[in-house]
């Protein structure tokens, strides 16, 4: 192995902790979530490195996590600890995925506002997120798909339905918040609407409904629905 920087020695925003914080686990690579649970490298090779040649000695991170602690100890560089770690945590990984998730319906913005909106009025930068729903619109998952400057949020209707494709939704709800409290929709967010409208249904994907997040105040609502504005 060449010689790697060791991770403390990476600038703050490449190290896998502080992204996976800032950014979450999506932004992340199969090596550099393993490296976080190795937390230290070997002589010449940081954790990143050793979980990546970790990954290419058994040529999947499936076939990896099937290893037993008793194999993991026994490699270079992991030893007792660092594989009762890695076993804990694909265990974990394995029972999350068995256990049967309680359906919840996202089908109006009273609902999205319950699932996104406390965290996403607190945000000091707009975002956008997919909420992806089934057949009976019960809540898949939350994708983002961007994160902004303090009053744009970049986004591209084929990167918002990506997450749609990718997880086979039947309907979405397309969500991003104004950072200024005032959910009113801009000329932007009309003209975004309208081409999320005419891509939903080259896809033939639902688009539910488009909602922007703001805060309370009194006299409105905290969040505005193009759906109950009769666009969608």
């Amino acid at each position: 192995m060449t010689t790697q920087l060791k991770i403390r020695e990476l600038p703050p925003e490449e190290r896998p902790r502080e992204r996976l914080a800032a950014q979450g686990a999506g932004a992340l690579s199969d090596a550099e979530l393993v490296a976080i649970l190795l937390r230290t490298g070997v002589e010449g090779a940081n954790a990143v490195e050793v979980a990546r040649q970790l990954i290419k000695k058994y040529g999947s991170l499936d076939a990896l996590s099937r290893c037993s602690v008793k194999e993991l100890a026994a490699i270079k560089g992991i030893g007792f600890a660092k594989g009762a770690q890695l076993a804990a945590a694909f265990g974990l990984g394995q029972r999350l995925a068995k256990e049967k998730r309680p359906e919840k319906k996202i089908d109006t913005p009273e609902r999205v506002y319950e699932l996104l909106g406390p965290e996403m009025r607190a945000l000091h930068k707009e975002a956008l997120r997919v909420v992806l729903l089934d057949t009976r619109y019960n809540h898949l998952r939350v994708e983002e798909v961007s994160l902004g400057s303090v009053n744009e949020s970049i986004a591209h209707p084929r990167d918002i339905f990506r997450p749609a494709l990718i997880y086979s939704a039947y309907a979405v709800v397309v969500v991003h918040n104004h950072p200024s409290g005032d959910p009113s929709p801009s000329q932007a967010d009309h003209s975004l609407t309208r081409r999320l409208r005419e891509a939903a249904e080259l896809l033939q994907i639902k688009l539910l409904d488009h909602v922007i997040i703001g805060a309370p105040a009194e006299g409105r609502l905290p969040y505005f629905s193009f759906k109950e504005m009769g666009v969608l």
